[in-house]
């Protein structure tokens, strides 16, 4: 969870600069100007950071931490193999704000169920037999400590 946290911080700089760009590219003057677009752009960009660094075998978060990313066998992934990850990993977001964003509820709201749809994803993690998330387990791809052991 640490991980997550410092990867969050790190994050904000990757979508401070991102954000950055895009007005600069568009010609935006309020951050709710080409909305739909912005958000395609930054799943674009993080598609692009989390490929290729988790190709590399480590974000710097992840170096942090000591947490290297692999393929079953040990191996490193590839870059095809990484950005099935990242697609596979938006299922810890994509279908609580599917299901209740047309519903109407209020942001509060939703951001009280996503949680609880995020803690009951995690959850379901113990349920694997190696008790890896499950989008790693579908990816084909596993997160262990650099000395080789699970992190």
């Amino acid at each position: 969870m640490a991980c997550w946290l410092y990867e969050g911080i790190l994050m904000f700089g990757v979508v401070f600069i991102s954000g950055y760009l895009f007005d600069a590219l568009s010609q935006s003057r309020h951050a709710l100007d080409h909305r739909a677009l912005r958000m395609a752009f930054l799943f674009v960009i993080f598609g692009i950071y989390f490929t290729w660094f988790w190709a590399k075998g480590q974000t710097l978060a992840m170096k942090t931490w000591h947490i290297r990313l692999v393929d079953r066998r040990g191996a490193p992934v590839t870059q095809a193999r990484a950005l099935w990850r990242y697609v596979l990993s938006w299922l810890w977001l994509l279908p609580p704000l599917a299901v209740l964003g047309p519903l109407g509820l209020g942001a509060g709201e939703i951001t009280v169920l996503t949680l609880g749809w995020v803690a009951i994803w995690a959850l379901l993690s113990r349920f694997h037999p190696e008790r890896q998330f499950w989008h790693d387990a579908w990816a084909g791809t596993r997160l262990v400590g650099t000395e080789g052991t699970p992190p």
